[in-house]
């Protein structure tokens, strides 16, 4: 996956004590890619792993809860975001993943606040519900307005 830019065989690489987040003052996040767990885990091999592979379970059930809410109501993609954000506390894959996702929706949040593009989606819209409002007025002039329930007989 490419997460620096959209040309071909341009790698992003991070560089030590770099990162996309910034601060309101400007100044760069001083924490990098990698593992955000204490350095008391971090010192110990097998503690580490096992807190990664807790990481990882936790992750998983988060995101399995998520893939359940897209047909189910409920805000799936966000649980399925919110899985991938507890994924990139640990894993460097799982951080670029959110790197690109958020570079992704920026964008797309930028050209919907385009002009022309909101100018053709209220143009759009209103097509759509003058359709909608023609089908229900001929329904209505052709069968008329039935109750579901029967009021006069009472």
């Amino acid at each position: 996956m490419n997460t620096g830019s959209d040309d071909p065989g341009e790698v992003a690489v991070a560089s030590e004590g770099a990162s996309d987040e910034t601060r309101a003052d400007g100044a760069r996040d001083e924490q990098g890619l990698g593992s955000k767990a204490p350095e008391f885990i971090k010192a110990r091999r097998a503690l580490h792993v096992s807190w990664q592979v807790g990481v990882f379970v936790v992750g998983l059930a988060v995101v399995v809860a998520g893939i359940i809410m897209l047909p189910l109501p409920g805000p799936g993609w966000v649980v399925i975001f919110g899985g991938m954000a507890i994924w990139a506390t640990e894993f460097v894959w799982a951080q670029l993943v959110l790197r690109w996702t958020k570079r992704k929706v920026t964008e797309a949040a930028q050209r919907a606040l385009d002009p022309a593009v909101r100018r053709r989606n209220i143009v759009l819209t209103s097509i759509g519900l003058v359709i909608v409002g023609a089908l229900v007025g001929v329904y209505v002039w052709k069968f008329g307005v039935v109750m579901p329930w029967k009021i006069k007989d009472q």
